[in-house]
């Protein structure tokens, strides 16, 4: 027992005294306590937002020229990263490569705790080799608690491996000190359960990832003013908003909008091409290619050829 690190100073351990009596409390004051405590979400994201911006600016560079990018956790911020990338193709078309999520006990851990597989650094290490990570790629390595050993594994591997690191962690940089090259530090206090990192500091990572890979795909030419002019058109919903983003960007009608996207393979952003400058659907898409799939300098270009 003497070798186990004492966590207690770590700020996602520390007792919230505005819970201590938390067994004690209405329903409604739980709930109204819950409330107040997430504002604190809100202002982690705020005071980290130059650190955000950066890593998006970092990532956005990387996956234009052929990088990918990696979220690695153990517990509940595993999961969180496997979901961020789950929701990437759906949302943005990208290749399932592209963006990654890698857990502590794969796949299985993502409905069964393995928390205790979080202890083995060489695993994280090993998760890195055999995704064969290189200079290109980035990997944000995302721990509550900063202390994860599977995490620190798993960046340093990719350290060596020449890739960017980042970090994402609710604990200030004095108490647990990362060597990355980009340091997210999500501050949101004690849990209104003491240590269930679930909680505030889940929130805010899953903030934080929503800004990082939107603020990513918006970069990369993937939204066209706040629509998501890749979406994946792959069930009754996404058709729908498929012909409603057609519908409101050009002002067809619906049965034209289904037309135009039929004609288009179902790929949006081909659709307003086509609409817009006349064009084939071969030809759009060697323009959007030629590119690198942005729209607004697809349109530019047919302009001015």
């Amino acid at each position: 027992m003497d070798n186990i690190q004492e966590r207690g100073h770590l700020l996602t351990e520390q007792i919230n005294p505005n819970s201590q009596n938390l067994d004690q409390l209405s329903t409604v004051e739980l709930v109204d306590l819950f409330n107040t405590e997430d504002v604190q979400t809100l202002k982690a994201i705020a005071q980290a937002r130059l650190e955000l911006a950066q890593a998006i600016d970092v990532t956005s560079k990387a996956l234009s020229q052929g990088g990918r990018l990696f979220y690695v956790g153990a517990g509940t911020s595993g999961r969180l990263g496997v979901l961020d990338a789950a929701e990437c193709p759906p949302t943005f078309f990208t290749d399932p490569e592209m963006v990654q999520g890698i857990i502590a006990g794969g796949a299985a851990a993502l409905v069964r705790s393995s928390e205790n597989l979080e202890d083995r650094p060489q695993d994280g290490a090993e998760a890195i080799a055999q995704r064969k990570v290189t200079e290109k790629d980035v990997v944000v390595g995302i721990s509550a608690g900063g202390t994860t050993p599977y995490v620190h594994g798993a960046l340093n591997a990719a350290k060596q491996r020449g890739a960017t690191t980042v970090a994402m962690s609710c604990v200030p940089a004095e108490q647990v000190p990362m060597i990355v090259d980009i340091d997210i530090r999500l501050l949101t206090g004690p849990e209104i359960l003491a240590g269930s990192t679930r909680l505030k500091a889940g929130t805010v990572t899953k903030m934080a990832l929503n800004i990082l890979s939107t603020g990513v795909m918006v970069k990369l030419g993937k939204v066209y003013g706040n629509r998501m002019i890749d979406v994946s058109v792959t069930n009754t919903k996404l058709y729908d908003r498929a012909l409603r983003i057609l519908q409101e960007l050009t002002e067809l009608s619906r049965q034209e909008a289904a037309e135009l996207l039929d004609r288009s393979g179902k790929r949006v952003k081909l659709a307003l091409l086509m609409h817009w400058t006349g064009v084939d659907p071969q030809q759009g898409q060697l323009l959007l290619d030629h590119h690198q799939g942005n729209l607004r300098a697809a349109l530019e270009n047919s302009k001015n050829p």
